[in-house]
């Protein structure tokens, strides 16, 4: 599993502005958790689960942020994922914590944000 190359992928596909790429480096049945879930969605436990909701998060992201962009601060890495911390446009730091499945793929990520993030 080539954890440096899901991130570099992820953050590529961010950079292009490409939702199909984007989304390629996650699981199905993905578990995803931030703030932002909250407050979009008013969804209290901040979860999403599978990548049709996921992708309309990232949408509502891109609507709400035209000029996104995110500048790599540190990674770090563990036997099941990595963490990724980041500087995004606003600059807000956010760090998301992936767990990989046996594919390569994000199974589950937690969001974590300096400041408020909508």
């Amino acid at each position: 599993m080539d954890v440096r190359a899901h991130a570099d992928q992820w953050l590529a596909g961010w950079e292009a502005r490409d939702l199909d790429r984007v989304m390629a480096c996650y699981s199905d049945d993905v578990d995803f958790a931030a703030s932002t879930v909250v407050t979009r969605w008013e969804r209290p436990d901040g979860r999403l689960r599978g990548k049709a909701e996921l992708r309309r998060h990232f949408e509502r992201g891109l609507e709400l942020a035209p000029d996104l962009r995110f500048t790599e601060e540190a990674f770090l890495t563990n036997p099941d994922g990595y963490a990724l911390l980041y500087r995004r446009e606003n600059g807000n730091r956010a760090l998301d914590v992936v767990e990989l499945d046996q594919h390569g793929r994000a199974a589950r990520v937690r969001a974590f944000y300096e400041q408020d993030q909508r």
